[in-house]
């Protein structure tokens, strides 16, 4: 008895067992089933997996910007000391040099012309159309800002119309940069008896009161020199970049 009870349920198996394989009328709610199950598990391991990942992300990310807020700090610390050592100076002196620039933040809106990636249009408070502005983005001479149609603009690096004052190199050239709707910038009008070389930086001097000085432009990739002067090819540290914010020069004494 118990022999046949067994070969019953051996012959049942077989059968149930050749008809899933055979049947697909019963392999597919079994496999979809199947699937579900496994893309349920899946994503469940996934989104553990990311959940963990992000964590010690977030973990690291916190720390590293902890360390460099400690960092940034201190530099903080150090430059209101040498201001504040140099203002003593000034005043032991009795000069009548003043540092009081002023900087506030401008809010990029949109292109002033379709396909100009070089002009833009900001937002600013206090603006004065007679007045030309130093635009700066992360401590870089990023431009200027004129007046169109009693409207503040970004001329950015790289536009013809945008020129200030620089110095070149550690032998402090003078000399005039401007864009050419390229790359790269020029830097013209630079005196031929004043050394200048590849791979010097070129930073900003302020004279054209724009700018402060010692503001970095960018480095020089190749030389000219015509008609009495240099010019230097300049490889900027700001082109072609149209971020949400910039910061401008309201005032530089």
């Amino acid at each position: 008895m118990n022999k046949q009870k067994f070969s019953f349920f051996l012959l049942l198996a077989a059968l149930v067992g050749g008809a899933l394989y055979f049947t697909n009328f019963l392999q597919s709610p079994i496999i979809r089933l199947s699937l579900a199950f496994k893309s349920s598990y899946l994503h469940a391991i996934e989104n553990i997996q990311h959940g963990i990942d992000e964590h010690f992300n977030q973990q690291a990310t916190i720390i590293d910007l902890r360390r460099k807020n400690l960092y940034y700090e201190q530099e903080l610390l150090n430059l209101h000391q040498v201001a504040d050592e140099y203002q003593n100076i000034l005043r032991e002196e009795n000069s009548s040099i003043k540092t009081d620039a002023h900087v506030v933040l401008a809010r990029t809106l949109s292109y002033v012309r379709f396909g100009d990636t070089h002009r833009v249009w900001i937002e600013m408070d206090h603006f004065n159309p007679t007045q030309v502005y130093g635009l700066l983005y992360r401590g870089y001479a990023a431009g200027i800002v004129v007046a169109n149609d009693n409207r503040p603009m970004a001329l950015l690096n790289g536009d013809v119309k945008s020129s200030y004052a620089v110095n070149v190199g550690t032998s402090m050239a003078p000399g005039i940069v401007r864009g050419n709707n390229g790359r790269h910038l020029i830097v013209e009008f630079i005196p031929t008896w004043i050394p200048i070389s590849v791979g010097d930086e070129v930073v900003t001097s302020g004279l054209d009161k724009i700018f402060l000085s010692g503001l970095k432009v960018g480095k020089v990739t190749s030389i000219t020199r015509a008609q009495g002067y240099q010019s230097a090819i300049l490889e900027p540290y700001f082109y072609g970049k149209n971020p949400a914010y910039f910061h401008v020069i309201t005032k530089v004494r």
